[in-house]
């Protein structure tokens, strides 16, 4: 039986570790040749992303590696020349690299705010915008981007990471619409799991109990729904929003209407006092963090 992703090339940036190692092996082992990029350091000052590229073609598959960083548009440029020049072709861009600067919105620095959006967002965009003029040209392609409920929902100490992984839903989204003549698709993931990145954010009694209970879910646990959404057997699948929390899978709803008031002769401050907002309120949405959201244990 053909393996789901023969054939096809996989750019997986932040590969080196966590998600994106899983992605890069389980990319490899369905058939796709895979570029994996970080640009981390192991703790004896060798390169991640060269390590992965050795487990994968230890295990039988085909990748090379890349050291760019995602964050500098020649960066973005010299990932997706990576794989045009080892493999000849570019068919799935997993933006998945990432950093947590946490802090609270009112002690953020405007270097904490710049990283980590340089890095999620200007980087999702860098590689993916690297990618079009190959996807165009072959009338085919796709693109998944790691989002978090982070931005989705909304969580404390995190304003610069919410934001841009909320960014990210709106870039996906432009994607999908801007693309979709060319028959390339574009997509978001919410990952639960534990992960270097997640292990390495600032610890209050809250979060540490929420890594305890992500322990309990594997980085593996997102590649198979990565991997379809990378394959053509999702051809009819774009501008989605799903998630991984161990063995369930989300898919979300997104920004929509859901009500209205009209007044003829138009509103005044104190007629929406008086009227409007007592209408809407029935429907405003709780604010809080994400992981009220998912209070249940994952199985």
């Amino acid at each position: 039986m053909a393996k789901i992703l023969h054939g096809k090339v996989a750019v997986i940036t932040g590969a080196g570790g966590g998600i994106g190692r899983a992605l890069g092996l389980a990319f490899a082992a369905q058939g796709a040749s895979v570029v994996v990029n970080d640009v981390g350091k192991s703790e004896h000052g060798d390169s991640t992303a060269h390590a992965v590229v050795a487990e994968i073609t230890a295990a039988g598959g085909i990748a090379a590696a890349s050291t760019d960083n995602v964050a500098d548009w020649e960066g973005g440029r010299r990932i997706v020349e990576c794989a045009m020049n080892y493999f000849g072709r570019i068919d799935c861009v997993v933006n998945n690299a990432g950093i947590v600067r946490d802090s609270l919105f009112f002690n953020m620095t405007a270097d904490d705010w710049r990283a980590v959006v340089d890095v999620h967002l200007n980087g999702s965009f860098y590689v993916a915008r690297a990618a079009a003029p190959h996807f165009r040209a072959q009338s085919s392609g796709s693109y998944l981007h790691m989002t978090s409920t982070s931005g989705l929902i909304g969580n404390v100490g995190q304003a610069n990471y919410s934001a841009a992984k909320m960014a990210i839903v709106g870039l996906s989204k432009s994607i999908a619409l801007d693309m979709a003549r060319f028959n390339v698709r574009s997509n978001c993931i919410v990952p639960w799991a534990l992960t270097p990145m997640t292990a390495s954010a600032q610890q209050t009694t809250e979060s540490a109990a929420l890594i305890e209970k992500m322990k309990r879910m594997d980085p593996s646990k997102i590649a198979p729904l990565a991997v379809y959404l990378a394959s053509d057997a999702a051809g009819k699948v774009s501008g989605q929003i799903f998630g991984v929390r161990a063995n369930e899978i989300y898919f979300f709803n997104q920004i929509r209407m859901i009500r209205s008031v009209h007044r003829a002769e138009g509103w005044t401050a104190e007629t929406i006092a008086e009227h409007a907002m007592p209408a809407l309120e029935a429907s405003f949405f709780p604010n809080v963090p994400s992981q009220t959201l998912t209070p249940w244990d994952p199985i």
